[in-house]
């Protein structure tokens, strides 16, 4: 039975253990969504997981629900994100890049006066979206979101092409991969649901034609990257940001497949309800399995005792942890151990300095 600590090869990439760092956002990139220097600490610091998924990081200037998260749609920003990706290679991890379009979770007062664009311009619920913002005084605080407009098929085509050019961006950066960010009531995750989803032309309708824009978005970034490089984060059941999926069973088996004859390396089950103590996660397996044949990583409030029957019993192939990634940065040790563990604090969580970001102890400098 494999454990956490055995090897795993991700399709030609040998993962050195089966304990991953989920993307964290932590919105410590400048006004023009450069990385800074400071996250080279942080990323450094984590790279004894199997693999470093980055902070989920926007595509194009329309997306942006966490003011000051990173971009990788510009020169400067792969730039930026060039000395971050190395200082994880020297310290023997690896890494792929979050590839994220927010959608109609947004507001204009963090879009530069844009409206945030949405597959049909819902905005019945927009006191349920997370939309964060910098406050004048150095606070980070939520913000309220701002009606979205109904995307046009130009708009479409765009978003499209702005995901394949930042998989390539990412690349020139000297990522290992890149994961499309699929979860989490964000564009991709928009256009899965009939709520939220009402077009009628090719992309709305039916489920293969709400499936159709991530479909085309993962053929834009193989196009640039290989299958073997990617993998897609989804969440079907999540109730964050609000997507109200009547079927999500349904969505997770027809989109499973979908992914599976796209070849990609592996499929992200973020149960995202566990964090509010309502887990899915044995839901999701039974709906995604029989149409996936990639590796699975899961992740969604998994303590480690179960992160291992997870792995041990081969329902997953990995384990990306999130919040304890964030308190812990030599959090394989730590598991290996048995503890003691660093519990995440609640400043610095979003924006700021290093405080809350990379002061956190280690077992060797405890």
């Amino acid at each position: 039975m494999p454990t956490l600590f055995d090897p795993f090869n991700l399709r030609g990439l040998t993962l050195k253990n089966r304990v991953a760092m989920a993307p964290l956002t932590r919105c410590r990139a400048d006004a023009e969504g450069v990385p800074q220097p400071i996250s080279q600490i942080y990323y450094a610091q984590r790279a004894s997981a199997s693999l470093i998924i980055t902070e989920a990081t926007n595509i194009t200037s329309k997306s942006c629900s966490f003011e000051r998260a990173p971009g990788i749609y510009s020169a400067a920003q792969v730039e930026g994100w060039k000395p971050i990706i190395e200082a994880v290679h020297k310290n023997g991890g690896s890494i792929f890049v979050q590839l994220w379009h927010c959608g109609r979770v947004g507001s204009d007062a963090i879009l530069n006066g844009q409206a945030p664009l949405s597959p049909s311009g819902v905005n019945d619920d927009l006191d349920s979206l997370q939309v964060w913002g910098l406050m004048a005084n150095g606070r980070y605080a939520r913000i309220a979101a701002t009606h979205s407009r109904e995307m046009t098929k130009a708009d479409i085509a765009e978003a499209i092409e702005d995901y394949g050019r930042a998989a390539a961006n990412a690349m020139e950066a000297g990522a290992d991969g890149v994961e499309i960010h699929a979860a989490n009531g964000y564009l991709p995750h928009q256009f899965m649901t009939p709520t939220l989803n009402r077009r009628t032309d090719e992309y709305g309708g039916a489920l293969a034609n709400r499936l159709r824009f991530l479909g085309d978005v993962v053929e834009s970034v193989c196009a640039n990257v290989p299958a073997s490089r990617v993998g897609v984060r989804i969440s079907p059941y999540a109730a964050y940001n609000n997507t109200r999926d009547p079927d999500p069973d349904g969505t997770t088996a027809a989109v499973s497949g979908m992914l599976d004859k796209a070849g990609v390396a592996y499929l992200h089950l973020a149960d995202t309800n566990a964090w509010a103590g309502k887990p899915d996660m044995p839901r999701f397996l039974a709906a995604v399995k029989p149409h996936f044949s990639g590796a699975l990583i899961a992740n969604g409030g998994i303590r480690p005792p179960a992160a291992q029957e997870l792995v041990a019993g081969g329902s997953v192939d990995v384990i990306a942890f999130g919040r304890p990634f964030l308190a812990n940065p030599d959090l394989p040790a730590r598991i290996r151990g048995g503890g003691p563990f660093n519990e995440p604090r609640s400043i610095g969580w979003y924006g700021g300095s290093a405080e809350g970001y990379t002061d956190y102890p280690s077992l060797q400098s405890a």
